[in-house]
């Protein structure tokens, strides 16, 4: 990836984990991070990490279960950069265990409604909002934090590496947020924005858990790829690092 100019990155969810490494790894690049965050005092102290390495960064209070932030994050980007170029849909939640777990004839409709506001519905809402001022870009980049356990194919194999994660929520909650990710990519086809769905890979987060083989530092890997593709880039696609996942 070469050294970008004078762009802007919103990333939800970015104070720890695999949204912190790729605003780091975006901030290394010269583009200016906005972090958005549930605590404003823990995404302050990433900032100042981010700072003290000489990367342009910035906080603002993103909560997808508060349909108001959403607004205020259009509010302060509009304001404060008049524009945005990379939208990162970092944050998600899983409220079932995701190994050796299958679930589907319990699941509850409090953990699916959960799961999918945080997962699906708050990126539709924010990416919506943010659009308009994507379109101002000259190369508007959306990356959606998907997972590899959102892929039917996957799932549906014999033997598949992935057969014993049957968390139906989360796994459910990804596929949709794939299909989101088509049919956004489908309608923006003839703009200069890309739409690409990311599996991270299994990390050792508290979400991916202490078992995870990838560590934390490698893990914005794939997001950081897609948020900086040329123009002659994918659209519209399901990637970890340089591989195409089927859907």
């Amino acid at each position: 990836m070469e050294k970008q100019t004078e762009k802007i990155a919103f990333i939800t969810g970015a104070n720890r984990g695999i949204g912190f490494e790729t605003a780091r790894s975006l901030g290394k690049l010269g583009i200016t991070v906005i972090l958005g965050t549930r605590d404003i005092e823990k995404g302050q102290v990433a900032v100042n990490e981010l700072q003290s390495l000489g990367y342009k960064a910035e906080v603002i209070q993103y909560d997808a279960n508060q349909a108001e932030s959403a607004n205020s994050a259009f509010d302060y980007i509009a304001k404060n950069h008049g524009k945005l170029d990379i939208l990162v849909n970092n944050a998600g939640i899983s409220l079932e265990q995701l190994m050796g777990f299958n679930n589907s004839s319990l699941i509850s409709e409090d953990v699916l409604h959960k799961t999918f506001q945080t997962n699906l519905f708050a990126v539709i809402a924010l990416t919506q909002k943010l659009l308009p001022l994507i379109k101002k870009s000259s190369a508007g980049r959306i990356v959606n934090l998907s997972s590899i356990l959102g892929s039917l194919t996957l799932h549906s194999m014999p033997n598949s590496p992935i057969n014993p994660a049957k968390a139906f929520a989360y796994n459910a909650s990804k596929t949709a947020l794939n299909s989101y990710t088509i049919h956004l990519a489908h309608e923006l086809r003839d703009t200069n924005i890309k739409v690409n769905s990311a599996h991270p890979g299994w990390v050792k987060t508290e979400l991916g858990g202490a078992n995870a083989p990838m560590e934390v530092a490698d893990s914005s890997k794939t997001s950081a790829r897609l948020a900086t593709l040329d123009a002659d880039g994918p659209s519209g696609g399901f990637f970890h690092e340089g591989e195409t996942l089927p859907w």
